[in-house]
């Protein structure tokens, strides 16, 4: 799901912090904050929200669910999905960060997954009810909006169209779909087959860029990347090879379009091969969890899938500048900045 954000960092290298020293921060007047979705292990509660201050400071809201999804701000509140608890949080965000216990919203089992919120509405996917949700952000009231024959992951919005990636059918096999769907109406306009497994989506002028990821009978992983033409409707498919990408994501970095790969982020050509020489990030594909833009630098999450999980900000000059201590699994980002 994801975002470019801006925020204003110091450029510098922190240590990391333990547990309790993470609980035990005050902040005092923060202008901004990154917030990181920790998902946490599946069938637990121990899914977490980290969130960092402009200052390098860290702290966290630990156990608020099973599978911590994706994350969004929106008129000073955070909105945290969380799979397989099946809600929807808000939290209010100030200067000394979230204000406790926020409100929760109960997804009645939908397996909500990604979001995006327009003009005080926020529009998720759902894995269980294969379609997108409308939750409105006055009353805390879902509606149903869409329908799919599929497992809808990444959701992005540009002039009044939603764009939605159906990840996987149905029987969970593997789906090549992008739907264009009207704000107002709420139906299908267009479809595309851009390949198996189109699993992070983005939007650069009148084409949708689209990391793909799937698998064989053997659950042996391949990926790719794919783009469509809105006003053309027309499709280039580039499928890779074998490899470990953890599902895959795609950025629009300094003018150009990025997917995640080899340890770190790299930049498509025309023909959506890679550019190598654009590579930012060095970090062990195993290891290599997500990816996000924000205020022209990369943040990575990383976890050995047990006591390693760090967030981990690069520059332009491939140069890192920060390195974070947080919760298991790191997924998304968002980014918060006082008014």
């Amino acid at each position: 799901m994801k975002k470019i954000i801006i925020l204003l960092f110091i450029p510098i290298v922190f240590a990391c912090s333990s547990d309790d020293e993470l609980a035990s921060i005050e902040f005092n007047n923060s202008k901004s904050f990154v917030f990181v979705a920790c998902e946490g292990n599946f069938g637990a509660s121990n899914g977490a929200i980290y969130y960092i201050s402009n200052s390098g400071d860290v702290s966290s809201v630990e156990n608020v669910g099973d599978v911590v999804q994706s994350l969004e701000v929106y008129n000073d509140k955070l909105f945290v999905i969380i799979n397989n608890s099946h809600k929807i949080i808000a939290y209010d965000i100030n200067e000394n960060g979230l204000s406790l216990p926020g409100i929760e919203i109960s997804t009645n089992e939908s397996s909500p997954r990604e979001m995006v919120i327009i003009n005080n509405s926020l529009y998720f996917t759902n894995w269980n009810s294969n379609d997108v949700k409308k939750l409105d952000l006055f009353n805390y009231v879902i509606s149903d909006f869409t329908s799919f024959d599929g497992k809808p992951e990444s959701i992005i919005y540009e002039n009044e169209k939603l764009f939605v990636a159906i990840q996987m059918n149905e029987d969970y096999s593997d789906s090549n779909k992008i739907y264009q769907i009207g704000v107002e109406s709420g139906l299908i306009e267009k479809e595309w087959n851009v390949g198996y497994g189109p699993t992070s989506i983005i939007k650069n002028n009148n084409q949708v860029y689209v990391a793909n990821t799937y698998y064989d009978e053997n659950f042996n992983a391949f990926y790719g990347s794919s783009r469509v033409n809105v006003l053309t409707d027309e499709v280039l498919i580039n499928n890779y090879s074998t490899g470990v990408v953890c599902g895959g994501s795609v950025h629009k970095y300094n003018s150009n379009i990025f997917r995640s790969s080899q340890g770190g982020i790299i930049s498509l050509d025309n023909n959506l091969d890679f550019v190598l020489e654009t590579k930012i990030g060095d970090e062990d594909p195993l290891q290599l969890y997500s990816s996000e833009i924000i205020n022209n630098k990369v943040y990575f999450g990383i976890t050995n899938y047990t006591d390693i999980n760090l967030v981990k900000i690069y520059n332009a000059n491939n140069e890192i500048e920060g390195i974070f201590e947080v919760g298991l699994f790191p997924g998304d980002f968002a980014y918060w900045q006082e008014n």
